[in-house]
C-alpha cells in the first residue's frame, strides 16, 4: 500500500511457499474478546475477509467495519461477491458495479470510502485485455467456450475474486481492503482457485487439446484421432472446435493466472491480512464457523476472530425463565384483561431468557473448541439495516461501545 515497501511473497517472514507454508502473522494464543478497534486502527491491517455461512449478517458486518475504518480515517475500499446486492442497499447506493465507487454521506475525517460489486465476466475480460494482444484479446473475447465459461463456469467466481483483490491491492490506492465473500463453504473456494487452475491447465486434457497447435504433425499419434473422434460424438465438433480455438489462444495466459493467483494467495497469508468468521448464534452456522476457522488454521491464515451476530438479549435478567412462567401462570389465572398482557410479557420474557441460555451454550461449546479465537457479539436490532446509521450502530456493536 502507500508508503509501505512490499516484499515478494518468498521472502515473507514465517512463510515457505504460497501453498502449505506458515504465515507471518499466527493465530492468536489466547481467546477473549475481539478489538475490532484495534484492528481497524493497526495501520499495517491492509486486508479484512469476511467470510461465514449464507444468512448470518456477513455483508453488513463488512459494510460496518468498512465505514467505521473510513470514519476513523483511513482509506477503504470494500469488495462483496455477494449476489443480493445488499452492500448497496446499506451503504445507500442505488447499485455497484465491478468499478469502485464513493460512497456519499460517511462522516469522513481524512478518510475515504469507494464500495464495489464483482462482476465475474468483466473481470475476466479486463484480465484478458490487459494481458493479451489486441487481436489475441478479440479472437478469446468472441469465443464461445470462453463466453461460457467466464459466465457461469464453476469456480471462477472465486477466481475472479482473487483477481479482483489482487488488482485492488496493487493499485496502491487505499491503505485497507475489506473483502465480503460468498455464502456458505464456497467462501473459502478462492483459497483453492491457485491448485483448481495449475490442476485445470497442468491436465492431461488441457495438453491433449493443444496437442495439434504445439506439435508438429507427425508426432500427432493416431491416439489423438480416436480421443477427438469420441469427444465429437459427445459434445459435438463446432463444441470441440471452440473449445481448441480457445485453449490455443489462451494458452500465452496461462501462466500469468497461475502467477497471480499464487501470489494473492500468498497475500491473504501475509501479515497485513486479517480474516473474520462471522456466524449466527445457531447450532449450523456455528458447525460452520468451527470449520472455516480450523480450514484457515490448516492454509496458515492469519485469523483475527470470530463475530457472533444477531444474539438476543434478555433486558431482564433477575427473573429467571421459571419464575416467569410460574408467574405468567397465575396471572392467566386471575383473568383481568391487564393482569394476562402481563402474563403474556413475562411468557416472552421466558422464550427470551431459554434463547439466549441456548445462545451462551453455542457460544461456550465454540469457545472450548476453539480457546484462541477472540469473539465478540453483536445484539439482534430490532429492525434491518439500509443506511449509513444502522451500519454505525453495527459497528458500535462490533467495538463493544454501546
Amino acid at each position: 500500500m502507500t508508503g509501505k515497501a512490499h516484499t515478494s511473497p518468498s521472502a515473507r517472514k514465517g512463510r515457505t511457499s504460497p501453498r502449505g507454508g506458515t504465515s507471518g502473522r499466527s493465530a492468536p494464543s489466547t481467546g477473549g474478546a475481539l478489538d475490532v478497534d484495534a484492528l481497524l486502527d493497526d495501520r499495517t491491517t491492509e486486508i479484512v475477509v469476511c467470510c461465514g455461512s449464507g444468512g448470518v449478517g456477513k455483508t453488513t458486518t463488512a459494510a460496518a467495519l468498512a465505514l467505521r475504518a473510513a470514519e476513523k480515517g483511513r482509506a477503504v475500499c470494500v469488495l462483496t461477491i455477494d449476489p443480493a446486492r445488499r452492500l448497496a442497499q446499506s451503504m445507500g447506493l442505488t447499485e455497484l458495479d465491478n468499478t469502485p465507487r464513493p460512497v456519499k454521506g460517511a462522516a469522513l475525517d481524512g478518510g475515504s470510502l469507494d464500495a464495489m460489486m464483482l462482476d465475474m465476466k468483466r473481470t475476466f475480460d479486463e484480465v484478458v485485455e490487459q494481458h493479451a494482444t489486441p487481436e489475441k484479446a478479440a479472437q478469446i473475447l468472441t469465443n464461445p467456450f470462453y463466453v461460457a465459461l467466464s459466465s457461469s463456469f464453476a469456480g471462477t467466481q472465486e477466481y475472479m475474486a482473487m483477481e479482483k483483490l489482487g488488482q485492488l491491492h496493487a493499485t496502491g490506492q487505499w491503505d485497507l481492503i475489506v473483502v465480503d465473500t460468498p455464502p456458505s463453504r464456497s467462501a473459502l473456494d478462492f483459497l483453492d482457485a491457485p491448485d483448481r487452475l495449475s490442476s485445470m491447465l497442468d491436465g492431461r486434457f488441457i495438453k491433449l487439446l493443444l496437442a495439434p497447435a504445439k506439435g508438429p504433425a507427425r508426432l500427432i499419434s493416431a491416439g489423438f484421432g480416436i480421443v477427438t473422434s469420441a469427444l465429437n460424438k459427445i459434445l459435438g465438433a463446432q463444441v470441440l472446435t471452440d473449445m481448441q480455438t480457445f485453449i490455443a489462444a489462451f494458452d500465452t495466459l496461462f501462466g500469468g493466472f497461475r502467477q497471480r493467483a499464487e501470489g494473492t494467495y500468498a497475500l491473504l497469508q501475509a501479515e497485513g491480512t486479517a480474516f473474520v468468521v462471522v456466524a449466527a448464534p445457531e447450532p449450523a452456522a456455528m458447525r460452520e464457523a468451527s470449520y472455516f476457522v480450523e480450514r484457515l488454521a490448516g492454509e496458515g491464515m492469519p485469523l483475527a476472530g470470530l463475530v457472533v451476530n444477531r444474539v438476543h438479549e434478555t433486558g431482564a435478567d433477575g427473573i429467571t425463565a421459571v419464575d416467569a412462567e410460574s408467574a405468567a401462570r397465575k396471572l392467566d389465572d386471575a383473568g383481568t384483561a391487564d393482569e394476562r398482557a402481563t402474563g403474556e410479557l413475562l411468557t416472552i420474557h421466558a422464550e427470551r431468557m431459554r434463547v439466549s441460555a441456548r445462545e451462551e451454550r453455542l457460544k461456550r461449546r465454540f469457545s472450548a473448541a476453539h480457546p484462541g479465537v477472540p469473539t465478540v457479539s453483536v445484539a439482534a436490532l430490532a429492525g434491518d439495516v439500509h443506511d449509513l446509521d444502522g451500519l454505525r450502530r453495527i459497528g458500535d456493536l462490533l467495538a463493544g461501545d454501546d
